[in-house]
């Protein structure tokens, strides 16, 4: 699968930087084969609980498969981007979302980082526009360097 900015660059446009959302979208899934994982150690040392919890961690395997699938899919359909020209950013596979912002026409960046965002590196940037509006990408990794490579011209 091509990347989106690949397809829409224009002649003698280069890609200053790229980015992505945040691995921090496998929590959800790291923390159920976590669960699944320890019952399953729970019920081989316990035989009683086996009635209990190997079923149980089938069930919860199940779900860390969704959370699994479901956030590997987000990232490799979610792709943020800084050119010499514009700011684009893509996400979505069938129902695609798409903004694009001329370098020129924009007013500032915000970055927006929680605790956990601060020390796991990610958070989330809005960008204002002149006349075009505000748009807010969620959950990006390295929001700061993102926002560099966005004003430092």
């Amino acid at each position: 699968m091509a990347r989106y900015i690949d397809e829409i660059l224009q002649p003698g446009e280069k890609v200053l930087y790229s980015t992505n959302a945040h691995w921090i979208f496998y929590l959800p899934a790291i923390v159920a084969w976590v669960v699944a994982l320890v019952l399953v150690a729970a019920s081989v040392s316990f035989p009683p609980i086996a009635v209990i919890g190997l079923p149980a961690a089938a069930v919860i395997a199940v779900v860390a498969l969704y959370f699994t699938v479901k956030g590997w899919f987000h990232r490799l359909t979610t792709e943020t981007d800084v050119t010499d020209r514009r700011v684009v950013h893509k996400t979505g596979f069938i129902k695609r979302r798409t903004f694009e912002i001329a370098l020129d026409k924009i007013e500032s960046v915000d970055v927006e980082q929680t605790i956990l965002g601060r020390i796991f590196n990610y958070g989330d940037v809005t960008i204002m526009g002149v006349g075009e509006g505000r748009q807010t990408i969620s959950t990006i990794a390295s929001p700061l360097a993102f926002r560099s490579a966005i004003t430092a011209r």
